[in-house]
Parts: C-alpha cells; sequence; structure tokens
C-alpha cells in the first residue's frame, strides 16, 4: 500500500512538473470549440467588409432575454441592427431600410415613430411589426436618384426636421434605403440646427456615405436655411 501511494505521489509530481514547464499542456488537452463559435467569427468578418458602417454601427450586438418565453439557463437572443445603425441624439436614432432580421433589435429600442425618406411603399412585414407595437410611421418620400439628377425637395426636409424635433415621436429611427444619402442630409440640416460647425456636419455625413458621398448633398446642407425653425428643443444640445 505504501510503494502504491508513493508511485501514485510520483505520477502527480511528475505531471505538476510537465504542466509548469508547458503551461499550454492543458489548454491543449481541452475540448475544441464548436464550430458555430467558429463560423461567428467568420459572419463577423463579413460584416466588416461590407457596405459602409460607421465603426459604432458594426460594433453593436446587443443581447436580452427571450420575453414571454422560459429561456433556457444562459440563453440569449442576438439582436442584429439594421444597416448603418448610430445614435443621432437621445430619443433620436438612424439606419438604412430595416428588414425582418432587423425587427426584434428595433423592438429593444422601444421606439414611438418611424421616419421613412423612401417613397416606394412600406414592406407589409414591417408595417405589421409597426401595428403590433404602437409605432407611428411618417413617411416623406424622397426621390432616390442619382447624380446629377439628385433634386432635393427642401419642403420633406423641413417636415423631417418637425417631425424629429417634436419630442412626443421620441424614440423615433430615420431611415432611407442605405441610411446614407437622403438620411444623411436631414441629420446634416438638424446639424446646422445644433450649431455644428460644417467642418463637424461634413465628417459625419462623410462617416456614413463613405466613397458614396454626394457633392449636391453637401451643397444642400451648407444652403439650408435654418432661420425659419426658431424652436429647438431642450433634448437637442447644441
Amino acid at each position: 500500500m505504501r510503494q502504491e501511494a508513493a508511485a501514485s505521489l510520483v505520477l502527480s509530481q511528475q505531471e505538476d512538473a510537465r504542466h509548469r514547464k508547458d503551461p499550454q499542456h492543458h489548454r491543449r488537452q481541452e475540448q475544441t470549440p464548436p464550430a458555430a463559435a467558429a463560423s461567428f467569427s467568420e459572419e463577423d468578418e463579413e460584416q466588416e467588409d461590407g457596405d459602409a458602417m460607421p465603426p459604432s454601427a458594426c460594433a453593436i450586438l446587443l443581447h436580452r432575454e427571450r420575453e414571454g418565453e422560459a429561456a433556457a439557463p444562459g440563453e440569449e437572443l442576438l439582436l442584429v441592427p439594421p444597416l448603418n445603425f448610430a445614435m443621432v441624439n437621445h430619443g433620436v436614432y438612424r439606419s438604412g431600410f430595416p428588414d425582418v432580421s432587423n425587427l426584434p433589435f428595433l423592438e429593444s429600442l422601444r421606439l414611438r415613430s418611424v421616419l421613412c425618406l423612401c417613397p416606394e411603399p412600406y414592406p407589409e412585414a414591417n408595417l405589421e411589426f409597426l401595428r403590433a407595437h404602437g409605432i407611428r410611421l411618417f413617411q416623406l418620400g424622397i426621390d432616390g436618384s442619382k447624380e446629377p439628377f439628385v433634386n432635393i425637395p427642401e419642403d420633406r426636409i423641413r417636415e423631417a426636421l418637425k417631425v424629429i424635433l417634436d419630442v412626443r415621436n421620441h424614440p423615433v429611427l430615420i431611415h432611407c434605403k442605405r441610411g446614407k444619402h437622403r438620411t444623411g442630409c436631414v441629420v446634416g440640416c438638424l446639424r446646422k440646427l445644433q450649431r455644428w460647425c460644417l467642418t463637424s456636419i461634413f465628417d459625419e455625413y462623410q462617416r456614413f456615405a463613405a466613397a458614396k458621398a454626394r457633392i449636391s448633398d453637401l451643397r444642400f446642407i451648407e444652403l439650408f436655411d435654418i432661420s425659419s425653425i426658431k424652436h429647438l428643443p431642450a433634448s437637442f444640445p447644441c
């Protein structure tokens, strides 16, 4: 019995010595990560190579527990934001056109309204989502023509700003197709109301539009007259 105990002690000491010499020894013996984790990393890389998105939008991977269900311990629901999603101001968000996969994420924002800048009929699946959650839709269609045929209607931009400045509509999501040009013009004019300098306004526009930036959009923002819009809510800091 004493010999067996001594042998066991020697083996234990030898194993401890191997661990001290090679700290990776124990890690190599652990089970390799599941394939799902590897595929998730690959999806992250594909998102980084996708359409122009600011880092804040790419980094948003929010989780919350399923509502109304008895979720398994530790189970979480991955919420996917729309293309080019970002916060503009407290209670104001911007993005590209949300698809069905983005609806759980929008639900987490507790939106009161959505401001769509596209003239096309709103998808039925999105309308059902808005109705189910009591979200009001403001649709101010602006033509998405490319240069040199861009026509930005100033009256529509002013209507959009009225919707955004009315805190009763908050939280509100502003979106067009890609969240670049039409949304960028509306947000740029809002920044003028907030007394941002043109350099900062153009820099923000460029972050979302990237290589698709339009001189006509920047010119419109620069020449937009804000003198007729006198009231800026306290929730919009200058």
